[in-house]
């Protein structure tokens, strides 16, 4: 296993040590840089009064229930939109929209960046400015607003910088830059990007006297790195002096760049000089390629969808200052969208209600008063009928029936749902941007009492709604709801762990997301920690997977809530990712490591093989069966690193638990013959780091397992043959894991009088 112990996808050093918490995955520190110990965790896991034991199962018990929520919705619902290619273009205008290169750290592919700055205009002279710094100081800030095209000007900035086929890397957001200038792991000649980065957790980790170590050791190198930013980052004084503004190029000078690089579109002159009005009015440089692109396809299609119809849809209904008995229905499907019509109604009656009890309550409190709300509410009423208020949105919503999940076309609902999806994200940035506190203070509290609803459908919706208002409000949505949320009960705690899924749908939102979600893992208490393990299972923990895993092993060597928590969020972090071959090698290829660096006996060791067991007993997410036969019959490089986990489960107490995974396994296997090879492939993983009593030993506990009338079925007996069998004239290398018995594992039958194997 010596082969696996440095990771090959690990961002040459960077990123392997989070920007705080836990140190890499493959240490034995137990505590994060600068923690205490948590009081929550000592007070769980010392011996306490038969209540407090009593207290914790029942939070247990309480976090379960939570996950097999979140586990219906990453299997069933939102697979998709959670390991899909990111698309945060807010619908493009219609135009498709390829996810920003290096938005997951790693190496960036050529052929991405490539594709990036095919159509690239330099925008002056904040280019020339940026490239000087960057000769100089071998680091820049490229600090402006989003959307602005500041990652394609960090590609196009390291490729003037180092050679046309040398390595380019992205590094998490949520390094930190003081740990950069003190890493060892520096390659000479490369370039490195930072994409939106996110500052710093501890106040004082970034001074100018780092960041100028960290410049003078990437000067020594030759090697380049450019961060990209918001605008608050030129303020910060320890970056000051490394910051460019960044701007994007006119639209109409980079219109005319792109038509000049594409065949020409034949369009009458009125529809160019439309054409060119539309243009010169689009502040996104993604969309202004996006339209020239386009106009291969017509050019009378291109300028419909630079009309935007939707958005003044949405902005003529707003103009005409609506009721609150038809506002208030509209905001609640923002937050509601295609549940059945009678549960949208109820949860409408509510929001008024929650609106009726702030206007009879008075002023609000001085710390959250809005200065300056632009629009009131008009006196709440409830006699608007079904018909009249869906004929007031006319345009903006329709109804259609379809039956809910698992139901049959007889058991079909009414259903409301926006005219498309774009109109929904325009519906909530009106709400945002007309209405003050008298409206979100109780569509706050409205929203928590979703929350907490048993309804996971309703809770899924909700989720969806607060990250598309983060786009224009995450510091309120992150101080009244997820904060709040996220130390709440387990409903509303997957309804957290939801949200920031949804969040990272964009790209400018992800490393945000990913700053709020390790904000809770250190010191902030075992139900904010369960909250962060949920949310690394999702499209969070696909984008910064190292992280994430680094992470999860660390909380898994917390307080026992915390652990159960981090063990099942590492199988389901693993589940979603069957259909990622990468993504499913790279968690194995992990927690192989994790075991390889543990010593015999330790704490961590133990922490390791329950994590261990659990992936080996997992189901499949999507299908029945075991997860290990899915990853076998679907990724067959995954045998060797599966054959190296049983192993070390094999040679533990967790013997019994594990020849009963792998009997299981066999059984889903049966007569395939496509997964022979990978059969085979387990097999010899398995043997090479097993002594010759040790695999007599496995041999004889599979032969009586397999008698059991549960895996005594037609076909079992031939691929077990096959794993066994299938080496039996080769000698075993007696190669054995890192940490286990140099003595033969015992067979089934005497797993509890075990001498030699490891203790859980």
């Amino acid at each position: 296993m010596a082969d696996d112990v440095e990771d090959p996808e690990a961002p040459d050093g960077f990123g392997v040590q989070p920007a705080r918490g836990p140190e890499s995955g493959f240490a034995q520190q137990q505590e994060g840089p600068g923690s205490k110990r948590q009081p929550d965790e000592d007070a769980t896991s010392q011996p306490g009064p038969h209540t407090g034991k009593r207290k914790e199962l029942d939070q247990r018990e309480e976090d379960g229930r939570g996950y097999d929520d979140l586990r219906r919705v990453l299997g069933q619902r939102v697979y998709n939109n959670f390991y899909g290619t990111v698309d945060a273009s807010g619908a493009a205008f219609g135009f498709g929209k390829a996810s920003t290169p290096g938005l997951a750290p790693g190496t960036v592919d050529a052929k991405e960046i490539a594709r990036t700055l095919q159509y690239y205009l330099r925008p002056q002279p904040c280019f020339d400015e940026a490239l000087g710094r960057l000769r100089s100081e071998h680091i820049v800030v490229l600090a402006g607003q989003d959307n602005t095209g500041r990652g394609a000007g960090s590609f196009a900035l390291l490729r003037e910088m180092t050679r046309e086929d040398a390595d380019l890397r992205s590094l998490s957001p949520a390094n930190s830059l003081a740990d950069l200038a003190a890493s060892n792991a520096i390659k000479p000649g490369q370039g490195y990007v930072i994409l939106d980065y996110v500052g710093e957790m501890n106040v004082d980790a970034v001074q100018a006297f780092e960041i100028r170590r960290l410049s003078e050791e990437l000067r020594r190198k030759g090697t380049y790195l450019v961060i990209t930013a918001g605008e608050a980052t030129r303020r910060r004084l320890a970056l000051a002096d490394y910051c460019v503004q960044w701007h994007a190029p006119d639209p109409l000078d980079l219109y005319h760049h792109c038509i000049d690089l594409l065949p020409p579109a034949p369009m009458s002159s009125d529809v160019a000089s439309e054409l060119l009005d539309r243009v010169r009015e689009l502040r996104r440089p993604a969309d202004v390629v996006a339209a020239a692109i386009a106009l291969g396809d017509g050019a009378e299609a291109v300028l419909e969808i630079l009309r935007d119809s939707a958005k003044q849809t949405v902005r003529n209904w707003f103009s005409e200052e609506p009721t609150a008995g038809d506002l208030l229905p509209l905001a609640a499907l923002a937050f509601l969208e295609d549940i059945p019509e009678r549960n949208f109604e109820e949860a409408s009656v509510q929001l008024g209600l929650h609106v009726r009890d702030w206007e009879l309550t008075g002023e609000a409190p001085a710390a959250e008063q809005d200065p300056s709300p632009t629009k009131t509410l008009r006196g709440v009423t409830f006699e608007q009928t079904r018909a009249r208020w869906q004929e007031r949105a006319t345009g903006l919503v329709r109804v259609e029936r379809r039956p809910g999940r698992g139901q049959d076309a007889s058991r079909s609902e009414r259903r409301i749902v926006f005219a498309s999806p774009r109109i929904r994200e325009l519906v909530i940035a009106e709400l945002h941007n007309l209405y003050g506190y008298e409206l979100w203070y109780p569509l706050r509290q409205w929203l928590s009492q979703l929350s907490r609803t048993g309804d996971l459908d309703m809770r899924t919706e909700v989720a969806r709604g607060v990250a598309l208002l983060a786009r224009h409000a995450l510091a309120e949505v992150d101080e009244n709801l997820l904060q709040v949320w996220a130390d709440g009960v387990a409903s509303q705690r997957v309804t957290t762990a939801l949200t920031l899924q949804f969040m990272c749908d964009d790209e400018h939102l992800a490393p945000q997301t990913l700053n709020i979600a390790l904000s809770w893992a250190d010191n902030k208490g075992p139900a904010r920690a369960v909250t962060t393990a949920m949310a690394l299972t999702g499209r969070l923990g696909s984008l910064y997977r190292l992280e994430a895993l680094n992470w999860l092993w660390f909380l898994a060597r917390r307080g026992e809530r915390m652990a159960a928590a981090a063990r099942r969020s590492m199988v389901l972090l693993l589940q979603s990712a069957e259909r990622e071959p990468a993504r499913a090698l790279f968690t194995l290829r992990y927690v192989r490591t994790v075991i390889a660096s543990t010593s015999q006996r330790s704490r961590d060791c133990s922490s390791a093989l329950r994590m261990t067991v659990q992936i080996l007993e997992a189901e499949g997410l999507e299908d029945p069966g075991p997860l290990a036969a899915a990853l076998l019959r679907g990724n067959p490089d995954s045998a060797r690193h599966l054959g190296s986990l049983w192993t070390s489960v094999l040679l533990s107490v967790c013997r019994r638990r594990a020849v009963g995974a792998l009997c299981r396994t066999l059984v889903a296997l049966r007569g395939d013959p496509a997964v022979a090879d990978s059969v085979t492939a387990l097999g010899e993983a398995m043997r090479r780091d097993m002594t010759s009593r040790q695999w007599e030993a496995l041999r004889n506990d599979l032969s009586s397992a397999l008698r059991h009338p549960d895996f005594a079925i037609p076909g079992t007996h031939q691929i077990a043959r096959l794993l066994l069998g299938s080496l039996k004239s080769r000698p075993p290398t007696g190669r054995r894991p890192a940490g286990s018995s140099l003595l033969s594992a015992p067979p089934i039958s005497s797993v509890s009088s075990a001498r030699g194997g490891r203790s859980t």
